[in-house]
């Protein structure tokens, strides 16, 4: 099985790190093809990033399928170009901040995400809106961690994150954690252990769900809004995204 993971944005680190969470949690016969677009912003932290984010990203989504991809993973939590990806691309694709959502709904009741910034609090919460999976989360929490601090690895950033995991607990009776961001990918395990509750990981989570996809034989769905787009001009810099 080919599966290949995109990091919307354009920082090759990250995209390693979105790599190796990928190969972790894979099956022994799943090649991991991780890219990343060389256009649009080195992170992703709100909606305008986001708009400049999907034109490259969608770029890598076509050379992936051109390559044999069976299945594609977005590694953004915010889910970026989602629904445009679906319509574009052969094979299935899954978005980390969809997997993780709905997997964190499979063992809690009720689930808290700890993000980034606060900018990501409302897309986050449209998303789990358009997911039906609003009632199950008690909050979306924002340790105000820039994206590419994770990158560091420094002992703030993984304290912010871990002080709004204790609130979290406390005041929103939260049963089990989503991280917010691709780059906290590295962060699950150890999270989990110092607070006694289950961490998703949105990358593993998607990972599994897209080969899953890949062997139950499955994929998506044309008949609606995903349907294979019409053929028609691009003009500018966007023409070599004509369908």
């Amino acid at each position: 099985m080919r599966l290949h993971i995109v990091n919307p944005n354009t920082t090759a680190p990250m995209t390693a790190k979105i790599a190796a969470a990928a190969r972790a949690i894979a099956q022994p016969d799943t090649v991991i093809d991780a890219r990343q677009p060389a256009m649009g912003p080195v992170s992703i932290e709100g909606f305008y990033d986001e708009a400049f984010a999907v034109p490259g990203m969608l770029g890598c989504i076509r050379e992936a399928d051109r390559d044999g991809a069976d299945a594609h993973v977005i590694a953004c939590f915010d889910d970026t170009g989602l629904d445009a990806a679906r319509a574009a691309a052969k094979a299935p694709v899954i978005g980390i901040g969809e997997a993780g959502f709905h997997v964190a709904s499979l063992i809690a009741a009720r689930f808290a995400v700890v993000t980034t910034l606060g900018v990501s609090i409302v897309p986050i919460e449209h998303n789990l809106r358009k997911y039906g999976l609003v009632e199950r989360c008690a909050r979306v929490r924002a340790a105000e961690v820039p994206v590419l601090a994770l990158e560091e690895r420094n002992a703030d950033a993984v304290g912010k994150i871990s002080a709004e995991i204790t609130a979290a607990i406390r005041d929103d009776r939260a049963e089990t954690i989503v991280l917010g961001c691709a780059g906290m990918a590295d962060l699950a395990a150890e999270l989990a252990a110092a607070h006694g509750l289950p961490v998703v990981d949105g990358i593993a989570a998607a990972v599994t769900l897209a080969e899953g996809l890949v062997r139950l034989g499955l994929t998506t769905s044309r008949l609606g809004p995903y349907a294979t787009p019409r053929s028609k001009t691009y003009s500018g810099p966007f023409a070599p995204f004509q369908p």
